[in-house]
């Protein structure tokens, strides 16, 4: 039996008829609908960053579930991210590397971008191969180890997988060269926070990974914000000691009670049959993902719970095929000029699997759009993310900008490789991409 902790004291004060004389001002009176559970750290509730009462029972059984060290953010991932960052720094002290050097994904999301910068961290980026788009970016073992032996400054590798596409990286082949090179592993598996329970897990934490945040909320029954962070019991036991203050570090000290119940909710849900659920509903989209492909659509992708289309093979501009689904009442989760991306899950009931069947197919296969994406470039680095960010900037037409600086964070086709990130210099290629991306201004630094 899985005990739901903070649902229980929730539920409890909510039928004691307590007079609220504290935050927040709604006083559980409904207005949305849920005010009667929306408290704060009053006495019994615990505390988030220094659990030891009923959140703590909650991240233990959480711990459980997934089998490594397991704490709640009420913040998504973003907060897990800078998070890492921050364990990865104190790694780097202890390891005698000096400044905290990185080596990173270019796919990474702008919430590592903005880490970096406020941590002074140094980043060298691992690039797209030349065949890959704005979306995606493969790291191999063999080209890892090349590149950790090159350069032995380097105290953590950083990986996105899965990536927006659904692509999955070899976390297993990465893991053993990052403990070959002595540095951690990072993962931000926001995707994935249901690979743990499939027959074989695919989990970053059961691959190799030191350290993993899991946007809850994105693949399971979670309200929007609810994440995990995880350390690996392999991992150096300073990490998980500070764990918790690295996420106070950059999380608000008002953590929403009604994400944390739901994350606590959760962990029944999973406990209470959710592998076999789980199981049932891929077979569905495995037959449903070959029909598709029957039908003439090319589906690239590892991840079981993510179906992506690349439109222009099937004749369409990803835009325009979305708008195409919203006339039927359809919404995909993203959409480019070249893929629309839809996030699945074992909510949907069979009624919807056949409604989006049945309008996909009978969306009529044109002539192929032959437009490619933008050349993928190696901007130059000029400043550091912190220096480029913390400059004085102006903004600019993109088309006027070769040879400036970027000042601003980062500009992609979000979330996806960053064609350019703070501290580069605009180049040729930025500014095409920038074209087909449709980003018509670019912030950056004045030296005047």
């Amino acid at each position: 039996m899985m005990t739901t902790p903070i649902i229980d004291f929730l539920e409890k004060y909510s039928l004691s008829g307590t007079m609220r004389l504290h935050m927040p001002g709604h006083k559980g009176k409904c207005y949305l609908g849920p005010e009667k559970f929306d408290i704060t750290e009053i006495k019994g509730a615990d505390s988030l960053y220094d659990a030891e009462g009923i959140i703590d029972l909650s991240e233990k059984n959480a711990s459980a579930l997934f089998g490594s060290h397991t704490l709640y953010s009420a913040e998504g991932s973003s907060l897990c991210i800078r998070a890492m960052l921050y364990l990865a720094s104190l790694y780097a002290k202890e390891k005698g590397k000096g400044k905290t050097k990185i080596l990173a994904g270019r796919n990474a999301h702008k919430t590592f971008i903005s880490g970096a910068a406020l941590l002074d961290i140094d980043v060298d980026w691992v690039f797209p191969k030349s065949s890959e788009s704005y979306l995606s970016c493969s790291i191999c073992p063999e080209e890892l180890d090349s590149l950790l032996s090159e350069d032995n400054g380097f105290c953590a590798v950083y990986v996105t997988s899965p990536d927006y596409l659904g692509n999955i990286c070899d976390i297993k082949g990465i893991s053993k060269i990052c403990k070959k090179h002595d540095v951690l592993l990072l993962v931000d598996n926001a995707h994935g926070a249901y690979l743990k329970f499939l027959p074989e897990s695919l989990h970053p934490t059961d691959l190799g990974a030191d350290i993993c945040c899991d946007s809850a909320h994105k693949t399971l029954p979670v309200l929007t914000g609810g994440a995990y962070l995880h350390i690996s019991g392999d991992a150096p036991d300073f990490l998980l000691r500070k764990a918790k203050y690295a996420l106070s570090l950059f999380g608000s000290t008002s953590p929403s009670y009604l994400i944390m119940a739901s994350l606590d909710l959760t962990n029944e849900y999973i406990f209470d049959g959710y592998r076999k659920k789980l199981s049932d509903f891929c077979q569905k989209i495995e037959s449903f993902k070959e029909n598709l492909e029957k039908h003439g659509f090319s589906l690239p992708g590892d991840e079981v719970l993510k179906i992506c289309i690349e439109t222009k093979k099937y004749g369409y501009d990803g835009e325009e095929f979305a708008e195409f689904l919203r006339k039927s009442n359809i919404e995909c989760e993203f959409s480019d000029k070249d893929f629309a991306v839809f996030m699945l899950s074992c909510e949907m009931t069979d009624s919807e699997l056949e409604k989006l069947e049945n309008v996909l197919l009978s969306i009529p296969k044109k002539e192929e759009i032959k437009e490619k994406f933008p050349i993928i470039s190696k901007p130059e680095r000029v400043m550091t993310p912190k220096d480029a960010s913390l400059s004085k900037s102006q903004r600019l037409e993109a088309d006027k900008c070769e040879g400036k600086v970027l000042a601003s964070l980062c500009v992609s086709c979000p979330p996806a490789v960053s064609y350019i990130v703070c501290g580069e210099r605009i180049d040729k290629c930025t500014i095409d991409a920038a074209k087909y991306y449709n980003t018509k201004f670019f912030e950056v630094v004045s030296y005047e």
